[in-house]
């Protein structure tokens, strides 16, 4: 038996194109595992979702993987890949890296890396969950997958 969750993460992204020049980014996904006791060895989940991040993509779907383990490595780490309205493959990645002593910004910011189909860096972004606004439906979202 495995389990599903749901998570939003916003913020904004400076493309390398346009340096000094903020956009809004925006990620919402809901990750995926089949088992319970696979995540617990490898930490990874499965994540299907839409991010949003103009101009290079007003809504594209994403998919990809999160690495889960925040007490023995000390990682949160996002992996997602998305094609923009270019017709160009894209990939976002990041890691929440949790320190115990900074516990909540560790847990709700996210810095990203956008970079191209060439692994070349096209943007950097800084998100965050926003606890106020999405935390009930967080943890509402938590259920056994299906």
């Amino acid at each position: 038996m495995g389990f599903e969750f749901s998570e939003t993460m916003e913020g904004t992204v400076e493309w390398t194109s346009t340096p000094g020049v903020k956009h809004p980014f925006k990620f919402e996904i809901t990750a995926h595992a089949a088992s319970t006791r696979e995540h617990l060895r490898d930490g990874m989940v499965d994540v299907r979702g839409v991010i949003t991040a103009p101009p290079l993509a007003e809504s594209a779907e994403c998919s990809g993987t999160m690495t889960i383990r925040p007490i023995g490595q000390k990682i949160i780490r996002y992996e997602l890949a998305f094609v923009g309205d270019n017709g160009t493959r894209y990939e976002v990645v990041g890691q929440k890296d949790i320190k115990y002593r900074s516990l909540m910004h560790s847990w709700t910011h996210l810095p990203l890396d956008v970079l191209d189909d060439q692994h070349r860096r096209v943007g950097v972004a800084a998100t965050r969950f926003d606890v106020r606004r999405d935390m009930i439906g967080f943890l509402r979202s938590f259920q056994r997958a299906r």
